[in-house]
């Protein structure tokens, strides 16, 4: 049986192993591959596993042999799962892997906005603080999280998590979910409208996934609604944000400050505005990396493997 994973790079860039994949079957890694190799590359293979590489209608008319589609991700957006049912191709995502890593991302953008540790550490590096009169000196303001209202969008695993951390800060945790109600939440936890959202929150934090009805929610009429120091996290997906609204609002002192891990081309692009727009952190799309988190993306894809090739096969998206 032939494995072939499609871009193993971004999961193992050589700090974890493949050898309970290649136990399986007769296992070819390639780090990444172009559109115009896909079809090359696996028109023998029964398995394959792709991360960001696309897997279109044409690949599963052109590929008869395939069987098994494992998505090293929890997205799966980049495979046309119906056209893998219409080929009988089971299609698996890895769901929960990251949940702990990237609310952990979420808090360290929130801190380093609200303390600027990279900012202050550059400056006494600099001589500022040799220079400085006083004991100590600060180069931008430092927020408190304490009693502040952190809005979570999207209450799945990683916004639960994100607000399980929130509230160790000290934060009141408000939260929307699509018909979430207040019995479905912890007694602490406020389920609100996303209208109450953007009022209400000082924090807010992107935890949805990207549907028509989610994209773009961060633009100019939402922000129209929001505090004018509100603070704007994306670990989700770039596409949630309109990146020039968001720019303009900064750039404009209507937000206070914005960290984003996504964006809506990647890698990014240098014509990006939020590359350019004030008081904004950027990271390129590491929430998720952690090599504790990769690891345990390595073993539920290799487990969705087995399951299915047991004849129970879990995590279907298909």
């Amino acid at each position: 049986m032939q494995i072939v994973v499609l871009d193993g790079h971004a999961l193992n860039p050589g700090d974890l192993s493949w050898q309970d994949l290649a136990e399986l079957g007769d296992l070819t890694v390639y780090d990444r591959t172009p559109k115009d190799k896909i079809k090359e590359r696996i028109a023998e293979a029964e398995i394959i596993f792709t991360n960001k590489t696309p897997l279109s209608a044409e690949v599963f008319r052109d590929c008869p042999h395939l069987k098994y589609v494992g998505v090293l991700a929890t997205g799966y957006n980049v495979v046309d799962v119906e056209a893998a049912r219409e080929h009988d191709v089971v299609v698996t995502n890895v769901p929960g892997y990251g949940t702990t890593a990237v609310a952990q991302h979420t808090f360290a953008l929130l801190l380093e906005m609200c303390n600027h540790v990279a900012e202050h550490n550059q400056a006494v590096k600099s001589g500022e603080w040799s220079q400085a009169p006083d004991f100590c000196f600060w180069t931008s303001p430092v927020t408190e999280l304490v009693d502040k209202n952190i809005g979570i969008i999207g209450y799945g695993s990683i916004g639960q998590k994100s607000g399980e951390l929130a509230q160790a800060f000290g934060m009141n945790v408000l939260a929307y979910e699509p018909g979430l109600t207040q019995e479905e939440t912890p007694e602490e936890v406020e389920a609100v409208t996303l209208e109450e959202l953007w009022a209400k929150a000082d924090v807010i934090t992107l935890h949805c996934p990207l549907f028509d009805e989610t994209k773009k929610i961060i633009n100019e009429e939402t922000i129209s609604q929001m505090k004018d120091d509100v603070l704007i996290i994306n670990t989700a997906r770039g596409k949630l944000i309109n990146e020039q609204d968001l720019a303009a609002a900064l750039n404009q002192g209507r937000v206070a400050g914005a960290a984003v891990d996504v964006l809506a081309k990647e890698p990014a692009q240098m014509d990006n505005p939020l590359l350019n727009a004030d008081n904004t952190i950027v990271t390129p799309h590491i929430a998720w990396a952690a090599q504790e988190s990769r690891q345990r993306l390595m073993d539920i894809a290799v487990n969705n493997l087995v399951q299915f090739l047991d004849g129970d096969p879990i995590n279907i998206v298909n």
